[in-house]
């Protein structure tokens, strides 16, 4: 990942590009927005953190100028206390997130990644939809869409135009947001479409950013913060990895969801919202409710509607298309010319469980774009031995013997091992939530 970084504190911006690289990522620093206006003309980036006061050309012009010829650029606003009303202007022009000042680097990059990932599921739903000609039907080669899938759409086409609260399951990795963000499209509301993720922001941190806090509510907090809440007005708020949520904040849901209205922390009175709510989980709500993780009146008001997104082996059907999806938008970000798969190739992946879902066919097909030394991708350019094939016939072999939990506990020994304890690349790579990843640890003994 390529991030450029405008700020024109010196201090602010070299230690973003500390920690982006440590992260892995490419960064480039520009002191003010007109040397980030030049940088963004020459070069190619994947995202930009940009602060919305900087000399010579401040963040909201800047955001104007890359939305009128970057349109396609994820933009991670960055602001003070004081400026939390621009942040929500900043949202308007089309900015992807805002943090305010000062923020953990852990967050931001958090952040950053959710907003490429929401870049690169949109170029995947838009590249899907240009591989179907306007007569509607889908190119000879390719096979028609599941029946699981085609009764999503159906779903979503009933749902969308409606007020009613949505609970998405699945799991990890298998499209619950790719379902959220077409539910959002397909509604008509006028608002803004946020994504929240429910597992990945620490409890302390999280009642906050749903409803937003006064000034003085509590030590830090020198301005009002507007919450995701307000934020998505008019729109629709999608709360992924709702089963993660603590106890506390259940309760703050419940009662939000059933009087239509919020208060901000510290806040003295009642906010009316009016915001299509879309919840998702990779948990079984049902038995987080019998076991008392999960409030079970909450549960019902947010299973009014229930769209079940299915893993990809029970929809092998997809594979093509998915496939030609995914190769066409890394053609374009990596400036390949990758044709597709030879049948060896598909077989291979055809046989193949994907534990990871669309997640880990992306990664497959990302390691093959890079790797693939002609213009087609062959069997032996897909990498599925990391992703727990083993080799190549690794598919076909019947599962080492063994109980769920115990080689739950091997793939998180190895994970951990191979990030030598960093437990966030850990749950990266595994496809769960950080907090998913502590309760795993503490509940198979490998603290």
């Amino acid at each position: 990942m390529k991030v450029l970084v405008a700020d024109d504190e010196s201090a602010i911006r070299d230690s973003l590009h500390r920690y982006l690289e440590l992260d892995g990522a490419e960064a480039t620093t520009a002191e003010d927005g007109l040397a980030a206006q030049r940088r963004l003309g020459e070069e190619a980036f994947d995202a930009a953190i940009i602060d919305l006061r900087m000399p010579r050309l401040d963040g909201l012009e800047l955001l104007r100028w890359i939305r009128a010829e970057r349109p396609r650029l994820p933009v991670l606003m960055v602001s003070a206390f004081g400026e939390v009303a621009d942040a929500v202007t900043a949202m308007k022009l089309g900015a992807s997130d805002y943090i305010v000042k000062p923020f953990d680097p852990e967050e931001l990059l958090m952040r950053l990644r959710k907003v490429v990932k929401e870049r690169a599921l949109r170029d995947q739903a838009e590249a899907a939809a240009r591989a179907v000609p306007p007569s509607g039907r889908q190119d000879e080669q390719q096979h028609q869409q599941s029946t699981a899938m085609q009764r999503i759409d159906e779903l979503v086409q009933r749902a969308a135009p409606t007020p009613a609260t949505v609970l998405i399951t699945g799991e990890s990795g298998a499209g619950k947001e790719v379902v959220a963000r077409a539910l959002h499209r397909k509604s008509g509301r006028a608002g803004p479409f946020i994504a929240v993720n429910s597992g990945g922001i620490p409890e302390a941190l999280l009642e906050s950013e749903l409803f937003g806090h006064e000034r003085g509510a509590f030590t830090g907090a020198t301005e009002r913060r507007i919450g995701m809440f307000e934020l998505a007005s008019a729109g629709t708020l999608f709360l992924d990895e709702i089963g993660e949520m603590a106890a506390p904040l259940q309760v703050k849901l419940l009662r939000a969801v059933a009087e239509r209205r919020i208060r901000r922390l510290g806040g003295s009175g009642p906010v009316p919202m009016d915001v299509r709510l879309i919840a998702a989980t990779n948990r079984d709500l049902e038995e987080e409710v019998a076991a008392g993780r999960f409030r079970e009146d909450l549960y019902y008001r947010l299973n009014v509607v229930r769209i079940r997104v299915p893993p990809l082996r029970e929809r092998r059907e997809d594979l093509p298309s998915l496939t030609a999806a995914i190769i066409a938008r890394l053609n374009r970000s990596m400036g390949r010319q990758i044709d597709g798969l030879t049948p060896a190739a598909f077989a291979r992946l055809g046989a193949y469980e994907f534990p990871g879902n669309v997640r880990e066919l992306e990664n497959v097909l990302e390691r093959a774009v890079i790797f693939a030394r002609g213009q087609t991708i062959d069997a032996g350019d897909l990498d599925l031995s990391s992703e727990g094939a083993g080799s190549d016939d690794a598919a076909s072999r019947p599962a080492e013997p063994g109980t769920l939990k115990q080689h739950e506990r091997r793939l998180i020994s190895e994970a951990l091992e191979r990030w030598q304890g960093n437990r966030t690349r850990a749950a990266r790579e595994l496809g769960i939530s950080r907090r998913t990843l502590f309760n795993k640890i503490r509940d198979l003994g490998l603290e």
